[in-house]
């Protein structure tokens, strides 16, 4: 079995970002990831919130995170995460190419959103369809947009998205949202912002960019057309954990990851970054900020032989 002093799960922001600072902290640090580095990031079109980079493409950014950690001599392994196991103390990867034993583990395989699944949707992505009304309402001022969903992050984005677009329908299946009651009387004051009741996204279309969203009402059958430059998909978000057992760490509903405030979770050792813990933000620079946090908190746990602060569970 192999062994290293730290083993990373995810190379996204989060996780290239830990790889960083391990490596500069002199750490043996082993990144595995089962896809293309760079995470989420690398489906976004542009990226204008990144502190001291006024534009930079997803893409381009992700690439710079894997090639700054290569800078530092990290290494990777492509392999997918099959189990994460804690047995006497030890900690174990179980990963497609075998299995490797770390002292200290950094969580940080990120999360995914939820998709719609219809047709169109996965042609669009960057190219006005969006997960992200901060990442992206900027480049849709004085357009009109369409929301899907109807939870409080749904209409909480959709009123972000008020400041910048002309118009915002938010599709929803029911005759109601789900979200709390301020968030709603918020959104009934907003004079941008039409709600499309009991309704489901059939399509989405346009020549090159999104053009128009074909609707089906859930009661009726009938079948619409809104003309939006962009949709944007707030129907949940589910963090990748498949490799966690149940009871292993401590997880909120949904399978997000409890972390305190130096990111570590229930077990001693195992820490937590980036978009796959419960946090308030999920954002490239708060899954650095996570990346380098983590790393440092592993390196004095890994120095300590072990000492390290416990999270209360609550």
């Amino acid at each position: 079995m192999e062994k290293r002093e730290l083993v990373i799960l995810g190379a996204g922001p989060a996780g290239l970002t830990a790889a960083l600072y391990a490596r500069r902290a002199g750490l043996e640090a082993l990144v595995v990831e089962r896809g293309l580095p760079g995470g989420q990031i690398r489906i976004t079109d542009e990226i204008e919130n990144w502190p001291g980079l006024i534009h930079s493409s997803g893409l381009d950014l992700a690439d710079s995170f894997r090639k700054h950690a290569e800078h530092f001599k990290a290494e990777f392994m492509s392999a997918d995460i099959k189990e994460l196991k804690v047995e006497g103390g030890r900690k174990i990867i179980v990963t497609s190419n075998g299995e490797v034993e770390a002292l200290a583990v950094i969580i940080a395989t990120g999360a995914a959103f939820k998709k719609l699944g219809c047709p169109g949707e996965q042609e669009f992505i960057g190219s006005g369809v969006s997960y992200c009304a901060v990442c992206d309402a900027a480049f849709f001022v004085d357009e009109t947009v369409a929301v899907v969903g109807g939870g409080n992050t749904a209409v909480e984005e959709a009123m972000y998205l008020c400041r910048f677009a002309k118009k915002v329908y938010i599709i929803h299946r029911r005759d109601q949202f789900r979200a709390d009651r301020l968030a709603c009387e918020r959104a009934a004051r907003c004079e941008k912002l039409t709600p499309v009741w009991d309704s489901a996204v059939e399509s989405i279309e346009g020549q090159g960019l999104v053009e128009r969203v074909r609707l089906r009402n859930v009661k009726t059958n009938e079948v619409s057309s809104l003309d939006v430059a962009g949709v944007f998909v707030f129907v949940g978000v589910a963090p990748h954990v498949d490799y966690l057992k149940a009871g292993l760490l401590q997880q909120r509903p949904g399978g997000w990851i409890v972390a305190g405030g130096h990111l570590e979770t229930s077990v001693p050792g195992i820490f937590a970054a980036g978009d796959v813990r419960d946090t308030p933000l999920r954002q490239v620079v708060t899954a650095a900020a996570d990346g380098a946090v983590a790393a440092m908190s592993a390196y004095h746990y890994i120095e300590s032989g072990g000492q390290s602060l416990e999270l209360e569970r609550k």
